[in-house]
């Protein structure tokens, strides 16, 4: 049974020249997923990592690989992904113009089947597939880089979500990415964020064990008092 909090230390605030001890650390820490995110440059400003270090990253941890591709044509590459180790994949709503298809294919590699909204992205344009994938992620920051400061308008998609999920029995769950802090936790996981994608807020701390440990705290009292 997943937990009602989830926590996924993204990877692209880690330190790439000790990446396997970063994972280690935030493992001990209690993560339940690894976030992997993939930029070419192209979608997004910004060029990250790849398939190699997918496959490197697959050999030092057990933890789940949740990756999120940030990429131009993503559907040329849901099978080699999915060959290095991925456990689930996100693609973004705004990049494939056959993007019901796309989430087929995810789902024939029995991956688990993400998609993604930009900030400027309002929900309304997932109905079509929003009975068809496993989680919804919701950006709260323009990705690209890390570091940014929370969107606050990600909250109303979030609580939209929710919504539309117990209106007509939906599964996915609500992941969100960007600005996820211990200041801004408790609003997250009060208006339906689930699965939190976590960077600087943890590798950057002296002991990312414990970091982890906080949000989770932190997030799980503040659902707790959702109403």
């Amino acid at each position: 049974m997943r937990a009602p909090i989830e926590i996924a230390p993204s990877i692209l605030a880690a330190d790439f020249a000790a990446l396997g001890q970063a994972v280690q650390a935030v493992g001990n820490g209690g993560a339940d997923l690894i976030h992997f995110d993939v930029m070419d440059g192209r979608f997004v400003p910004n060029i990250s990592i790849g398939l190699p270090v997918l496959e490197s990253l697959r050999k030092a941890t057990r933890l789940p690989l949740d990756v999120h591709l940030m990429i131009e044509s993503p559907d040329r590459w849901v099978d080699a992904f999915a060959d290095a180790g991925a456990n689930s994949l996100i693609v973004h709503q705004e990049g494939n113009f056959h993007l019901e298809r796309l989430l087929a294919s995810i789902r024939h590699r029995k991956l688990g089947v993400g998609v993604a909204i930009n900030p400027g992205t309002p929900v309304g344009t997932l109905t079509e597939v929003l009975p068809e994938v496993d989680v919804v992620l919701v950006m709260s920051v323009n990705p690209g880089f890390g570091g940014q400061k929370f969107l606050p308008n990600a909250l109303h998609k979030m609580r939209r979500l929710r919504e539309l999920r117990e209106q007509h029995g939906y599964k996915y769950r609500i992941q969100v990415d960007g600005g996820v802090a211990m200041d801004t936790v408790a609003d997250i996981t009060r208006a339906g964020g689930e699965i939190l994608v976590v960077g600087t807020c943890v590798f950057h701390e002296p002991d990312p064990a414990e970091a982890v440990k906080k949000l989770r705290q932190a997030g799980t009292e503040a659902l707790a008092q959702r109403v």
